[in-house]
Order: structure tokens, then sequence, then C-alpha cells
């Protein structure tokens, strides 16, 4: 995503230890030789990239909220977003189902607080209905973001404080307990007060998003069923469409 939009959002000050920065090489002849010098040598040849205008999106609703203020006001009943996108963290993992790259299929609501509730709270339960529906077993626990440092913990409490955060676990391949394949975020107004985004009234907006991790739910699925895509019970064949 944009590099300017990516520091504006806020995301460094939350979770430096999870973004990601794309660096090109960008010099002539002379610098070219030094970046092979450095390759025979084993040195370090990234010292010869220069950043670029582009990050890697960490999550998918990030580069939706500019676009969504560059359009103006909101209209009368807010608006719904369907999204879905590769996201980027850097938490490098033995885990299968923690991979640093990721697609993540995401629903965006933005208007009042009632409306952006009212959606996180109606894909709270469709969330449950649908991965039960393909022979999984959701369990719903309230949950807060891996915010970084001391002050992050502060943060994080509070997240789970004020219920902004619930996520939806199943068994996968952690042996210490089960993994998020999906979560609901209530973000009130953090990203309508970033990009300055308004309701129709011309009030401050609130948004939620509802996510799915598209990878992590194949895996469940996997898991749970086996890999003979034959062997899977019927009815999860036919909600598949397998």
């Amino acid at each position: 995503m944009n590099r300017a939009q990516f520091e504006k959002s806020g995301y460094m000050k939350s979770f430096p230890q999870l973004g990601g920065s794309v660096h090109s090489f960008c010099g002539n002849d002379h610098d070219h030789t030094e970046l092979l010098r450095e390759l025979d040598q084993g040195g370090d040849w990234t010292k010869t990239l220069a950043r670029t205008d582009i990050t890697l999106t960490p999550a998918t609703c990030y580069p939706i909220y500019p676009i969504m203020a560059a359009r103006g006001d909101l209209p009368s009943g807010g608006r719904i977003f369907d999204l879905q996108s590769y996201c980027f963290r850097h938490e490098p993992s033995d885990d299968p189902a923690r991979m640093q790259m990721f697609r993540i299929r995401e629903f965006v609501r933005a208007g009042t607080r009632e409306e952006v509730l009212a959606f996180r709270d109606l894909w709270l339960e469709r969330g449950r209905n649908m991965i039960s529906a393909v022979g999984l077993p959701p369990e719903i626990e309230l949950a807060s973001d891996p915010f970084f440092g001391r002050g992050g913990r502060l943060l994080s409490a509070g997240q789970r404080e004020k219920e902004l955060k619930f996520e939806l676990l199943v068994p996968i391949a952690n042996p210490a307990g089960l993994t998020a394949i999906m979560s609901f975020n209530y973000h009130q107004d953090y990203f309508a007060e970033t990009w300055n985004l308004r309701t129709t009234e011309g009030g401050t907006a609130q948004t939620a998003c509802c996510g799915f991790g598209m990878d992590r739910v194949a895996l469940a699925l996997f898991r749970h069923h086996g890999l003979d895509l034959d062997a899977w019970p019927l009815s999860v064949r036919e909600i598949l469409a397998l």
C-alpha cells in the first residue's frame, strides 16, 4: 500500500514489530558494482537498497479508509465494503497457520456507532453459523491485538475492557491451543478521525470490520475432514460446492 497512507494510519506506532517496508535497488552502475562485490564476498548487499513509496499491506481494510474518505461524507445508512488481499506481518513461525504472507477476506462497515455495532454483532453470529455449517467447532473469545511494548500492554487491556475485538477460534496445528480464523473488530472513531471520515449529518463516523483468514480456514478444513475431499461429509461438500 501507499507508504504515506501507511504512515498516517499509525500502524508503526502500535505494531512496529509486524510492519514490512519495500526496498529496491535504485542505484547507478557504480552502485551495482558495489552490490555485486558484496554478493561475491558474502557481505551485506542490502545496504545498496533504498526504500520505495510502498509498504506491505498489514490488514486488508487499511487501504480502504483514505479511499472512503476521498468520496466525501458517507451516504445515509453508511457504507459496506467487501475486500480481499494478501497481507504481511513479520512474525515468522513454524506453525503452518501463522504465515508471514496470508490472505484475508474482510467486510468493512462505516457509519454511526449503532450501525457499526449492529454489523459487528451480526457477523459474530453469522461467522459462528458459517464455520459450524462446514463441520468446524468454533469458539468465540474476547481478544486483543499484539500492541508493542510496555504501553502496548495498557492498550491491549483497554481493548479487552471495552470489548473492541473478538476472535473465532478452532483447532488447527497449535498444540498449545486454538487458532483464530476470524476476527471481529470495532474501531470506534479511530480510522474516521485519522482520515476525516464523516457521516451524512457531518459527525465523525465509526467503523468496524470482520475478517476471515482464508488460509487458516482451508487448513482447519483439512485438519478436521482430512486431505481426501471426496471423503468429506456431503453437507460440507455441498456448502463449499466441491
